[in-house]
Order: structure tokens, then sequence, then C-alpha cells
């Protein structure tokens, strides 16, 4: 039985095959299981002794700080379990406390008690709070709601320089919101709902440049909305609403992420706020907007609630909002619209919500909201009349709607030749004026349609397999490359916008999308500088604690090595509701030369010769070091396959997958050459590779690919092949050291080079040499 016919090249089965006591059949495992001598040993633990003395001591801190800010909040019962024995990192979370720490240091606390409890006794000091939570450095999530916590913030807010989501909702902070909570540059989310802070927003909100979630919901603060709100170009959730805010609304029409918009209960107006046209919702009841409503909402094809009651909106009420693609509440109560409404008017069958009272419409309502599918359709308090018109009971005689028409200076669409002499004189007046407003009008309507107006975004197929396609693993599109290289390595990891991540992919656009499995969406994007990067995309279930992908993501950004495939970064999407995190992105390295899978079997034509087969094995040996030894807590695969090896545009290797699972267990599926059945299998494999290792140089030479027989040095293919079945050994204590193993890769690359050097045989042209890394 020749080892052809079993499906395998001998280098696969010497790199990618071993026996394990589990019964794995990946040579990489067997990586992960390396003997170290004992000198190694006493080397490995003088490392590891400083940082845990180190972690223990800064615990015994963390500690003191948790107990502190019990006594400070005067020992809550929902905080009745914390104690001097408490182990803070590894207690059960519950939705009313949560502590995360990451490597022993805390990174999330959660407070939260179901409801508004009155404030903290007198000899309560706001300070002195602050001040001990800013011991906890590292914070990134700080919850606090509704725990009684009253007083003016203090600046030195602003030390805690790590947050990304402050919630303090529901307690009763007074004065001023301090200018510095403006330089917590990290910040995503912040909610400051229902509390009694006064005075302007800091008109350095701006500065705030990865906020997607602003709520400061039911304060009295006063004043004019800063224009700097105009210029945080990740925002999606703005939420206002009960304040007394006055004048007009910032500009927010370049916020293009903006999904939510809410400014309820304030005294804004007159002008109808610019905004983006994917906007979702826009509530802005009890204010005092006058003007009539946009032109361009007809095209906010997202729109799905529409809130605008209680203003003193005039002019003709557009139609067109009735039918809008994504429309399921619509509420125009209490304003001044007038129109002529009629029963074949079409409606989105959507509806949930409709209410039209208190208006100056007439007609007949249409056929749609009476409908049985329309839950709760409101129309009171017009002039409507029924399809025999006949006036329908709660409404208003249709002289009424005429007169309150003309009172309000508009003109009904029914009202005829009584009032033709008093509008002929209006335009004989005005003329000059009107014509210049046409022709403004025409023009807007004309070319700014062409501009502002977008095509609705291409719906993108969700493929509901299990496991990546096969198309994107031959891609190897899941990955990212190196930003810029040479000197500058690896770029650092950073929070990334919203905004970048959907300019970099088209909005998301489907010719973007390339491919989907356990691990989530994955869409290729190009960043500003030109760089190439996958976007991984997973989604939140508002059930999925915080706490697993925020560990996750502090890990990956650890993993910064030129043969791993790095994160460059990550970014969140929130509910709208509840500002609750609903969607991560990741962003990653881009290797654009596929899978070592594709090049060392040949697929597609692609070949590997045999000094880059070398360079690729010393390159995935020096990666799983790196996760073994470089980093804490350390990362040990033990399922690493071929298909996780990627080659960059130098055609060095990068490990692409380290077996982190996020929200699902990692896929287990995937497989090399022949796929294996049993155990039986691999033995037989792994004996018939030893045999030919014991016999003559031709039967060793047989398992040779024949694409590089003749061009490889007799002592580099032993050295390799003896490298390959020290990793086989069943006793892991015989197995080689990663130092031993790199040791005899780099001397098999030194012998295959002098080989060539002699033979007059230097590397391919047509593939580039792979330099010792």
């Amino acid at each position: 039985m020749h080892m052809k016919s079993c499906g395998f090249n001998p280098e696969e089965l010497c790199l990618f095959y071993t026996q394990n006591p589990k019964g794995s059949a990946y040579v990489l495992n067997a990586m992960a299981r390396t003997s170290y001598s004992w000198q190694s040993a006493v080397v490995l633990l003088a490392i590891l002794i400083v940082p845990i003395r180190c972690s223990d001591h800064h615990n015994i801190s963390q500690e003191q700080t948790l107990l502190r800010i019990q006594q400070l909040l005067y020992y809550p019962v929902i905080l009745s379990s914390w104690n001097n024995t408490t182990d803070f990192c590894n207690t059960d979370q519950s939705s009313s406390v949560t502590v995360i720490c990451y490597e022993g240091v805390i990174t999330q606390l959660h407070i939260i008690n179901s409801y508004k409890t009155h404030q903290l006794p007198e000899d309560f000091s706001i300070d002195t709070f602050v001040t001990t939570l800013i011991n906890l450095q590292s914070l990134k999530v700080l919850k606090l709601v509704s725990l009684g916590l009253w007083g003016r913030i203090p600046a030195k807010i602003s030390h805690l320089s790590s947050l990304e989501i402050l919630n303090i909702t529901s307690n009763h902070f007074n004065g001023k919101i301090p200018s510095e909570i403006t330089s917590l540059a990290n910040l995503q989310s912040l909610v400051l709902d229902d509390n009694n802070f006064t005075g302007w927003i800091p008109s350095r909100i701006g500065f705030l440049s990865r906020l997607s979630v602003l709520s400061m919901k039911n304060n009295s603060l006063n004043g004019l909305l800063p224009d700097s709100l105009g210029k945080l170009t990740d925002l999606r959730v703005l939420m206002l609403s009960r304040n007394n805010f006055s004048g007009e609304s910032p500009d927010l029409s370049d916020l293009k992420n903006l999904r939510a918009l809410e400014l309820g209960g304030n005294s804004l107006g007159p002008k109808f706020p610019r905004v983006p046209y994917k906007i979702i919702s826009i509530v802005l009841r009890e204010n005092k907007f006058t003007n009539g409503l946009p032109e361009e909402l007809h095209s906010f094809y997202q729109l799905q609630k529409l809130d605008i009651a209680l203003n003193r909106f005039v002019g003709p009420f557009p139609t067109s909002i009735l039918s809008l693609p994504s429309i399921t509440y619509l509420d125009i109560n209490g304003n001044r619209f007038t129109g002529l409404l009629s029963e074949d008017l079409p409606c989105n069958p959507g509806f949930q919500f409709v209410d039209l009272s208190a208006n100056l419409l007439t007609g007949k309502l249409p056929e749609c909201l009476v409908s049985s599918k329309v839950r709760n359709v409101v129309y009171n308090g017009n002039c409507l009349s029924t399809n025999d018109g006949n006036e329908i009971k709660s409404q208003k005689p249709i002289s009424f709607c005429r007169t309150a028409a003309l009172a309000v200076g508009i003109i009904p669409r029914n009202h005829k030749t009584s009032n033709l002499s008093k509008a002929a004189l209006a335009l004989g007046i005005t003329g000059g004026i009107l014509l210049i407003g046409v022709a403004f009008l025409i023009f807007r309507r004309v070319h700014g349609k062409k501009m502002e107006k977008k095509p609705p975004a291409r719906v993108i197929e969700e493929n509901l397999t299990s496991s990546y396609s096969s198309k994107l693993l031959s891609d190897a599109r899941y990955v990212t490359r190196v930003m810029k290289l040479g000197t500058v390595g690896i770029p650092a990891y950073h929070a990334f916008s919203l905004e970048e991540l959907e300019e970099a992919t088209n909005g998301f656009d489907a010719s973007t999308f390339m491919g989907e499995g356990s691990h989530g969406q994955m869409y290729r994007g190009r960043l500003k500088d030109g760089s190439y990067v996958a976007i991984q995309c997973l989604k939140m279930k508002k059930n999925h604690s915080t706490q697993t992908f925020t560990r996750h993501i502090e890990l990956i950004s650890k993993l910064r090595h030129q043969h791993l495939v790095s994160a460059l970064g990550h970014c969140y999407e929130f509910y709208l509701d509840d500002s609750s995190v609903s969607r991560l992105f990741l962003v990653f390295e881009y290797v654009p030369n596929g899978t070592l899978r594709d090049w060392i079997s040949g697929n597609k034509g692609k070949n590997l010769s045999w000094s880059q087969r070398i360079a690729a094995a010393i390159g995935i040996v020096k990666g799983i070091q790196f996760l073994h030894t470089g980093i804490l807590p350390r990362v040990f695969s033990g399922s690493l396959k071929i298909t996780d090896v990627l080659l960059d545009q130098n055609f060095s290797a990068k490990i692409s997958s380290y077996n982190l699972p996020l929200l699902e267990k990692v896929e287990k599926d995937g497989v090399q050459g022949r796929p294996i059945c049993t155990q039986k299998e691999v033995e037989c494999l792994k004996e018939q590779f030893q045999s030919r290792m014991r016999a003559d140089d031709g039967a060793m030479k047989e398992m040779v690919d024949v694409t590089i027989l003749d061009k490889c040095s007799d002592q580099s293919l032993m050295t390799m092949m003896e490298v390959c079945n020290g990793c086989l050994l069943d006793d892991i204590a015989d197995r080689p050291s990663v130092e031993d193993m790199l040791w005899n890769l780099q001397f098999a690359a030194q012998v295959q080079e002098a080989w060539h050097s002699s033979h007059g045989s230097p590397v391919s042209s047509s593939q580039p040499a792979i330099a010792e890394q």
C-alpha cells in the first residue's frame, strides 16, 4: 500500500498529522505538547512567578476597592454577598451585580437595582465615591443604575480613561455635566438618563469621536443643542427627550450612521431637524416645530417610526408617508396638517399604529387604514367623512377645517372660487419672490434627489451553513493583510468607528460579503489608507453576557506576531431601545495568497517549492511558540488545521485560527487531504511513514511529492523527516521541544539554500523566495 493511495503528500503527513492521547489526528497539535528541558522549566517558572505575585497584590487592592464601594453605597441588599473572602473575579454573575476580570484585573463593574431608590444619606460624598472608583484603572464598562447616587459628578471622572461604556441611569445626580467627561476618548456609549442634570450639554461633546450612543433623557438640561453633535460621525442613537432644550436643532445630516433620534418633550423648533435618509426612528413630539415636513421625507425608506405629535406643524400632510416601505408607527396627532384624503390611498401593510387625530384633514379615510390588519388607528378630531359622504362620529364639520386652515394661512385643496381673488392678489404682490422660490424648489427637486436619494441597500442573503464556504476558505478572504509593511510592522490595535467600517465596505454591500459560519458574517473592506481588511460581524442577542466577548477582545488584541493573523481592532453597535451591544465587529489583517492547503497540494495549479515549504513550517512553529510563551494567558490550539495556515504576499505563513470560541463552539468540521474516518487509519499512515524512514533512501523518496523531488537536497529532506518523525512519537516526553524544532527546521533551510547555490538552481522567479523569518 503506497502513501499516495491514502490520498496524502508526505510533507502534509509530517507537518499536519500526529497521534496523541486524545486521538487527535493533527500534527500541529503535537507542537502544543512539547517537552521542555529542566533548565527551561526553571526559567519559565522564574518568568511566571513575577506576574503571579504582582497579580495577587493587585487583586487585594481591587478587593479593598470593591468593599469600599459597598460601604459607600451603605451596604445595599444586592451587594450583601460581598465580604472579605469574596473572590470577585470568579463570582457568579447576575442581572444585578456583575464583576468581570481579565487576567485578574477588573474590566467591568455592573451594579443595577431593578427600581429607582431614594437618594443616599446626606453624608454621602460623590467625590469620595469617584475617587474610590478611579482605583479600578482598567474599567471599560461601568454601569451604576438606580443606586441613589447624588451630587455633582467631579471632573476626576476623566481619570477612568479606559471607559468604553458608562451608564449611570436613574440616580439623583445634579448640576452640570462636567466638560472633562469629553476627554474619555474611548467612550462609545454614554447614558445619563433619569437624573437631575442641569445646564447645557458640553460644547466639546464632539470630541467623543467614537461615541455611538448618547442618551440624556429625562433630566433638566437646557439651552441650545451644541452644533458639535453634528460631528459625532459614528453616532447611532441620540436620545435627549424630556429636557428643556430650545432653539433650532443642529444639522445632523452628516451623521450617516444615525438610526434613532428622540428629542420629544423640549421646546425645539421651528424647523424640522436635518437628519440622514437611513434613519429608522424619529420622535419629536411635544416641541415647538411649526414649519411643514421636509420634502425628502418620502425617500426615508428605512423609517419605521415617526412621532411628531403635539407640535404646531402646518401645511399639507404628505400622504406618501403612509406608503413608506418600512413604516409601522405614525403619530401626527395635535398639529394643523391639512389635506384631502381618499379611500384608495396606499398604505404599508405592516402598520401597527396610526394616529391622525386633531388635525385639519378632510376627505375620506383610506380603506387601507380601516382594514383589520392595522391594529390601532385613531383619526378623531378631523373633518373626515364616510365613503357615502356622511360625516363620521367624532369628526368636525368640513367648514371648521376650512376656516381653521385659512386662519393659519393655508388654503385647503378643495377651496374654490370664494378665495380666488385673495389668492390672486397675494400672488401679484409676491410674484417675484414666488417665482424665485419655485425655481429653487424645482432645482432642489431635480438635483437634490440625485444627490440625496440613494438606492436601497442590496439584501444580503444569509448562508445558513454551519461553516465557512469552500470558496471563502480557498480564497482566504476571512482575514486581512498588514495595513503597512516594512518598518511599521503590525499596526496598533484600536477601536474602529462604525462609519469607518461602513465606508470600507460601501455600507456592507453584498459585493463585499465573503461568507458566513459559526464565527459570524465576513466582509472584505478597504480602509482610507488603501489597505484591505476583513471584518467579522457577530450578532449579539440581548441575553448574551458581555463577559464573553469582552474577554475575547482583550485576548486577541494581544496576539501581535508576524506569523499570526492579527486582529487590528473592534467596533460595537448598540440596540436602539436599551443601548446594549447588538453587534460586534472584529477587524483582521488581510492575507491574500490563500491557504497552505491549496499551495502544498497543488490545487488550482498552485505549488510551493521545497524552500518555501520549509519556510512555512518555520513560520508555523514560531507562531505556535508565541501563542505558548509570548502572552498570558497562553493559547493552546487543540485542532489547528492546514486550512488555518495562510500565506501572505511574501508567502510567509500566518496562523489564522487560535480556536478561541466566542458565542458558539468552534466549528469542528474541515479536513486535510482524504478524510480520515477512524483512528486505525491514522495508525496505518503513521506506521507506513515510520517504516519507510527505517528503509533505504529509495523508499523514503517514494513519499516525496514528485514536483519537488529533484529540487531538494537529501540532507534537507532527511532533517525534515526526522523532525516529523519526532512529532509522531507516542510518548509526549520524547517529542522535540519547540526550540529543537526551530533549530532543525532552520538548519534544513540553510542546507537547502547551500544546495541551491551549488547546483545553480535558484528559486523559481515565478514565486518569491521566502527569507528566514
